[in-house]
């Protein structure tokens, strides 16, 4: 009889030490250090983020993990692959020309509990923000600096834009960082188009580089030609100046003699024309045979009131 009460108690016991385990097992989780745990007592979420083994009542708490890494995923393009999805990239630009854009989000868990229970699915939520607000700056810029010059100011703007749209939605995702991963217009030709208007702004930039060069080279020298001219320009004029006012203290003086002896002054100036005229030139006498010629110089007139010079 003992036996076989014995063997009764062996189910009971399995039973028993089955329920053990199971309570044991469901009683205890662990967190790594790149997790944080929501428990859920009676609906009431709490937040654990210290590493390690913890302990919870089994049946009545609830423990969901959330990673908090770095995590992301593309806008216009297949993460595996690469394979482009128009729908997503194909943007119009402020100067209504089509681009197609490719972005790569990056997002972590900011607060877990808001994670799991704010929306149903934040990230939907946080791609579907960042493609309008993608759509929205791609059309506020010209297809040029889209492609060429303008990306960092885009991606800085879109950022700026979905991180404060993230905390008024409170749904405990952070914004990490949005790049631009590639863009290019959506055929071929329009492609080679930019090509080529890249190439014409880096020749104008090179053609303003060597006009600037010339310009520091050339204006020093142009600036003391013209230094060196206006100094020459202004010894001409006090070399006139000084010529005039010589010309007009002899004529001053001139005049008083006229007035005091008239005819004697027209003698003496005529004499002195004749003086400065007369020494130049030659008379010729040619008597007519080809053969014999002679010159003549005419003497100098003696000075007024002076004796002849021999």
């Amino acid at each position: 009889m003992k036996e076989k009460g014995a063997i009764r108690l062996i189910p009971v016991l399995l039973v028993v030490l089955a329920v053990g385990v199971f309570l044991a097992l469901n009683s205890v989780y662990s967190i790594n250090e790149q997790e944080q745990a929501v428990v859920v007592t009676l609906g009431s979420p709490s937040t654990v983020s210290t590493p390690g083994l913890h302990f919870k009542i089994p049946f009545l708490q609830q423990v969901r993990k959330v990673s908090t890494v770095i995590n992301g995923f593309p806008i216009g393009y297949d993460i595996e692959t690469k394979a482009p999805i128009e729908a997503e990239s194909l943007m119009i630009t402020s100067d209504y020309n089509f681009v197609n854009v490719d972005f790569f989000i990056e997002y972590k868990v900011s607060d877990p509990v808001k994670f799991l229970y704010a929306s149903q699915q934040p990230v939907l939520i946080l791609k579907t923000l960042a493609q309008s607000y993608i759509r929205d700056t791609i059309g506020l810029y010209p297809v040029d600096e889209i492609i060429t010059t303008g990306k960092n100011t885009i991606q800085a703007e879109i950022k700026e834009k979905l991180i404060t749209r993230l905390e008024q939605e409170d749904i405990g995702i952070q914004l990490v960082n949005i790049t631009i991963q590639d863009a290019e217009p959506p055929t071929a030709e329009v492609l080679e188009a930019f090509k080529a208007v890249e190439t014409a702004k880096q020749s104008k930039e090179t053609a303003i580089n060597n006009a600037n060069k010339y310009q520091s080279e050339q204006v020093p020298a142009a600036d003391a030609e013209v230094d060196q001219i206006l100094k020459q320009a202004e010894a001409t004029r006090q070399n006139r100046i000084n010529e005039a006012t010589g010309q007009v203290a002899r004529f001053n003086a001139m005049y008083e003699e006229y007035t005091k002896y008239p005819l004697i002054t027209k003698q003496r100036m005529f004499y002195e024309a004749m003086e400065e005229l007369l020494p130049e030139l030659k008379i010729i006498i040619d008597d007519g045979s080809g053969e014999t010629t002679k010159f003549l110089p005419l003497e100098t007139f003696p000075a007024v009131g002076g004796k002849e010079e021999n």
